[in-house]
């Protein structure tokens, strides 16, 4: 039988609140189950059109898909403040942000670190209680790697910012893309390695992870063996063979079976949609069904 968002959702909580999850727009744990901002960017683009262009018509349709809530990437607050009244107006909760950060050279960091604070202290007034960062690379688009002294620098302003974000009761979560998981995954491994799980979190893209070994399967479930406990975020996307789908399913990363060793570990995630779409995806539905068909799975 194939796979379900409901079935990842009963095996990662277990029938009690399964039981809860009843209509698409009920509240999951512990968060409402939200989607990603990239993932609309995506849609829109292969429609010709750019997300957050008008923000009433963008979080309109994420209204229209059922989702109670929305993870934006912000850089300033006066983003922040241009949304909030559109997510009120849409009764959307914004419990995650992801926010950009250079973090790994010395003269940038602190200037990097202030405007995630300012970002920040909007977001709390809305209710954002988890902000995730992927520091920068050397050069977008490049597999250039940091040396290990950046990556010294780098771990060491992720913590900054961990304790920091700590005194304003935000949690701060790492994330990675492909990039970090190079030459031996050393700079993933050394963020996680060289900061405190109270100040520094992590967020959980499987995909990224999945994609960035190689196609691993047993790269993601490695990486929840080592960091599992640290996970306070899950992103999640599917591909077949090797290509992102429009929809969750079964694929080529076994969520059942991701499901139920965070059950083991007793952890409740916050759970974000990051069903992207690419050049080789099927193009048979604009997000909006997408993500109707992602919910309606629960």
């Amino acid at each position: 039988m194939p796979f379900t968002r409901r079935d990842f959702l009963h095996t990662l909580a277990g029938a009690s609140a399964a039981t809860a999850l009843t209509s698409a727009r009920q509240v999951a744990y512990p968060y409402p189950i939200a989607c990603n901002s990239y993932n609309w960017v995506t849609f829109y683009a292969r429609q010709k059109k750019n997300w957050g262009e008008d923000l009433d018509a963008c979080l309109g349709d994420v209204f229209k898909s059922g989702l109670l809530a929305y993870e934006p990437a912000l850089n300033k607050p006066e983003e922040v403040i241009k949304l909030a009244p559109v997510l009120q107006k849409y009764r959307l909760a914004m419990p995650s942000v992801y926010v950009g950060t250079t973090l790994h050279k010395a003269d940038e960091a602190a200037a990097s670190i202030k405007g995630v604070l300012a970002i920040a202290d909007e977001v709390k007034k809305v209710g954002t209680r988890i902000m995730v960062t992927n520091p920068n690379p050397i050069r977008w688009g490049s597999n250039e790697l940091k040396s290990d002294a950046e990556l010294d620098v780098q771990a060491s302003n992720l913590e900054l910012l961990g304790a920091k974000l700590r005194q304003k009761g935000i949690t701060l979560a790492y994330h990675t893309h492909d990039v970090e998981l190079k030459a031996g995954a050393r700079e993933f491994h050394h963020m996680l390695l060289h900061t405190s799980p109270q100040h520094v979190s992590f967020c959980f893209d499987v995909h990224w992870v999945y994609r960035g070994s190689q196609n691993s399967q047993a790269a993601v479930f490695d990486v929840l063996k080592l960091y599992g406990r640290r996970i306070v975020e899950l992103h999640i996307r599917q591909s077949v063979n090797g290509v992102y789908s429009e929809t969750f399913g079964e694929g080529d990363i076994n969520y059942r079976r991701l499901a139920q060793e965070l059950k083991s570990l007793r952890l409740r995630p916050h759970l974000v949609i990051e069903q992207c779409v690419e050049e080789k995806s099927p193009n048979t539905m604009d997000g909006v069904e997408a993500h109707q068909k992602d919910l309606v799975a629960l």
